[in-house]
């Protein structure tokens, strides 16, 4: 999978000056459009697009301190319809226009090249399952939250916060197939995962009663689920399972994430300095 991933960094290299497909990128890793997205967004820290971007400025970024053509040709170039466009980008980038960066010969921020690596640190009590699941629904309170990659989601702390105690307690008593108990999902993340982007964001239960009322119903359809089970010190448990996960389960096992919502159960101790957690991500079998 690496060496695939590589490959299609590679290409990116060579088309920075064209259009860069990201289907075509996917085909060159073996893998769906969606999964490259998300394995890219969790492997470098910043969304595919984003990456492309910097890319093609850093390289932008030289030309225009080489002083040998006229602005323009080097916006045109690199996909910008004008001059103006271009620079609202390479500032935003460098922190100076082009026209200025070429005057002052000012120092510009540079988007290093990207090449994966895989490490085994063997550092992690990551356990996991495969499960093949029929059709289930998700019962709870729901909120449109933006997506945080670092620290606490202080909008999802605030929405959980605003629950009824009692309301919560009596959706916790329909919890009837797995994952069992309150649960968190998130559900249409923005293709990018860029962050500040929004995702529907659900505090409730899976479960095949009827939703009571001031509750949202989430249909999720049969398929194939990774199960990924952790213990340790919170939260540092979590978000190492986060990582473990796209940094080596997805590398080196024949699987690929699919759209669908992301599921999580976290139980944490009555200190709350450890937590037990369950994570369902929706998969498929890659075809080789």
């Amino acid at each position: 999978m690496l060496d695939r991933l590589n490959q299609a960094m590679e290409h990116i290299e060579r088309h920075l000056d064209q259009s860069i497909d990201a289907g075509e990128l996917a085909r060159i890793a073996a893998t769906s459009e969606y999964h490259l997205r998300r394995m890219f967004s969790a492997l470098a820290g910043m969304p595919l697009s984003e990456y492309i971007r910097r890319r093609r400025l850093t390289v932008a970024g030289a030309e225009v301190l080489a002083r040998d053509e006229r602005l323009l040709e080097i916006a045109v170039r690199y996909g910008y319809g004008s001059g103006e466009a271009f620079a609202r980008a390479f500032r935003a980038l460098h922190g100076v226009g082009p026209a200025e960066a070429r005057r002052t010969g000012a120092a510009l921020v540079s988007q290093p090249r990207l090449t994966f690596r895989l490490t085994v640190e063997g550092s992690s009590s990551m356990r996991y399952r495969v499960v093949d699941s029929p059709a289930f629904t998700v019962v709870g309170f729901k909120a449109r939250v933006p997506l945080v990659h670092l620290g606490p989601n202080q909008a999802i702390i605030d929405f959980v916060r605003s629950i009824d105690p009692q309301n919560l307690a009596r959706l916790e008593e329909l919890s009837d197939r797995e994952p069992r108990g309150i649960i968190a999902v998130c559900d249409d993340l923005d293709p990018s995962r860029a962050e500040g982007t929004e995702l529907d964001y659900y505090h409730g239960v899976v479960t095949s009663a009827p939703a009571p009322e001031g509750t949202t119903v989430l249909p999720v359809p049969a398929g194939t689920w990774a199960v990924f089970t952790t213990s340790g010190p919170a939260p540092q448990a979590i978000q190492e399972m986060w990582r473990d996960v796209f940094t080596e389960w997805f590398p080196s096992n024949p699987y690929r994430s699919r759209s669908g919502p992301e599921l999580l159960r976290t139980r944490t101790s009555p200190d709350g300095k450890e937590a037990d957690a369950e994570l369902w991500l929706p998969v498929e079998h890659e075809q080789r």
